[in-house]
């Protein structure tokens, strides 16, 4: 049983870790990498077509981002998730997908002007949908035998509707060894879903660290926050603009704002409108609203019973065309709008700033986490100005967070939630988390619980019948690349994965008739004659 670091190691994103146990090849989540890159990403060191499955914590792109990737390259194997998670796997693969085919238009666009070659998208839609058809979904504690000698169970992680944590238990030569990998922990008591599950037991464990290194404090009243905020912009004849993330965060915000509705907490504009003005965010909310109650908390569930919907109420607009959301902004009463993207780098959200920014009266809310050097970074941080669509905005509007509101668990939920495995635990891996945050964490694990924990850098093998390390990762920082240099490192990375799709097609001939191999080795020549230099 051998387990090999690929992507979020010593860095948040990019979440892909290959399993090797019973003859498998393994994934556990295959996402893209989002923000900037701290480290140079070791590539999958099997071909596509030779992953046999891919087990999927949660659909965050982060997570699930490179699926169709993976499709594109040839991988035909079983995709496991939660029925939840393939769900909303579905509406963010086609959404990722049609990301990368219009910037690869708008860029070709460019290109074909300046003479330059053509920029080549990660994947298509078709890619997306074939992918999508890989997913097999199975529901929370129902283990399920993926192959002969590895057994499965999905175990909620709290999230996001539908995450997982989950358990591996492999039995090789006799031997049965357990191994969980937490995925995204979530935060406790947050509207809709569970807080994560006790897990189980284990000899390892895979965690991650996002906020290993601080605590959220004491928890805050998120519905008198927001009502605060609501009430001071209505009152000024200002809107409330929230950049929100369009799964998960948005279905929390609606929740809020149902019981803010519910309770009549804003005076003199009880029917005040909030618009969702994000295609992505409106399909998600209309998931969430699917009747999938298994993955609900009580509290959910018990409106449910009552026939309340709990993301629905008067005033509620989606906004689904660029005509619906170039209309919102010919409203001239207070509203809030929710829109994405959560940190304001695409999407519709950036027209709504340019069109209440410069206001006084206006309030933007954000109520996530925002990355450095993006525009809701600038923003908290107080810039005065910002560019958006190539004009200097004047920054007079108030800018507010939401305090304490987080879906990831703090350094005090990780250890808990990790407390539950300690007793046969032999090694802990720590991911997922920013570079030095991860050597920090690992080591307030060995201190805690006195057992071996690591932080993998990205390449890094381990050997987990014997504890060795087998391979040590290239550690490479990245210096900020160009865009020409970005777009030429990911044509050469589909190039490195044909060639190890062309090797283990020779392997698989290796049986076949002297004649039908000397013509294989004869095109494959002609080939490299082609393109030697």
């Amino acid at each position: 049983m051998k387990l090999t670091f690929l992507g979020a190691a010593h860095e948040v994103t990019g979440s892909c870790t290959l399993l090797e146990a019973c003859g498998k090849n393994i994934l556990i989540d295959c996402g893209l990498e989002q923000g900037a890159d701290i480290y140079e990403n070791c590539e999958i060191p099997v071909a596509a077509c030779d992953i046999d499955a891919v087990c999927v914590t949660h659909a965050h792109i982060d997570h699930s981002g490179k699926l169709p990737y993976l499709a594109a390259l040839g991988f035909k194997g079983k995709i496991y998730s939660t029925l939840a998670t393939q769900k909303l796997c579905g509406i963010m693969l086609r959404d990722s997908a049609h990301i990368q085919e219009f910037e690869a238009e708008w860029r070709n666009r460019k290109a074909k002007r300046a003479g330059a070659e053509e920029y080549k998208p990660l994947y298509t839609l078709e890619d997306a949908e074939n992918a999508l058809k890989l997913f097999n979904h199975y529901g929370y504690n129902e283990p399920a035998e993926i192959f002969d000698g590895i057994r499965i169970t999905f175990i909620d992680a709290g999230h996001l509707l539908g995450s997982a944590s989950i358990l591996f238990e492999i039995t090789e030569n006799g031997e049965t060894k357990r191994l969980i990998f937490s995925g995204d922990l979530g935060n406790v008591d947050r509207p809709l879903i569970n807080d994560p599950s006790i897990p189980p037991v284990a000899d390892y464990v895979v965690i991650e660290s996002t906020y290993g290194d601080r605590t959220h404090g004491v928890r805050p009243d998120y519905t008198e926050q927001l009502t605060e905020i609501l009430q001071e912009t209505f009152d000024r004849g200002g809107n409330v603009v929230i950049p929100s993330f369009a799964v998960g965060r948005t279905q929390e915000m609606l929740y809020l704002i149902r019981n803010i509705k519910e309770q009549g907490l804003i005076k003199n504009h009880a029917n005040f409108a909030v618009y969702v003005d994000s295609p992505l965010s409106v399909e998600a909310t209309g998931i969430y609203s699917s009747g999938l109650t298994d993955y609900y908390d009580a509290e959910t569930l018990d409106l449910l019973e009552q026939g309340i919907d709990p993301l629905r109420f008067n005033g509620l607009k989606l906004s689904v065309t660029s005509d619906d959301s170039k209309l919102i902004n010919f409203d001239e009463s207070p509203k809030v709008i929710l829109s994405a993207s959560g940190m304001c780098e695409a999407g519709r959200i950036r027209h709504h700033l340019k069109h209440n920014l410069w206001r006084a009266d206006s309030t933007v809310l954000f109520v996530g986490y925002q990355a450095e050097g993006t525009v809701g970074r600038k923003l908290v941080e107080g810039e005065t100005t910002v560019k958006l669509f190539g004009e200097e905005i004047n920054v007079r509007a108030r800018i507010a967070t939401l305090a304490g509101i987080s879906g990831h668990a703090d350094k005090n939920m990780l250890l808990d939630w990790l407390s539950n495995t300690k007793g046969s635990v032999k090694t802990v891996f720590v991911n997922h988390g920013n570079d030095g945050v991860c050597d920090s964490f690992a080591k307030e694990i060995e201190e805690k619980f006195g057992v071996e924990a690591i932080a993998p850098f990205s390449g890094d093998k381990y050997d987990l019948s014997t504890g060795e390390c087998l391979e040590k990762g290239k550690i490479v920082r990245i210096e900020k690349k160009s865009e020409g240099r970005h777009r030429a490192d990911t044509v050469f990375a589909r190039l490195y994965a044909a060639g190890q799709r062309l090797l283990s097609v020779i392997n698989k001939n290796k049986d076949s008739s002297n004649k039908d191999i000397s013509k294989f080795a004869d095109q494959i020549t002609a080939l490299c004659d082609k393109y030697d230099k």
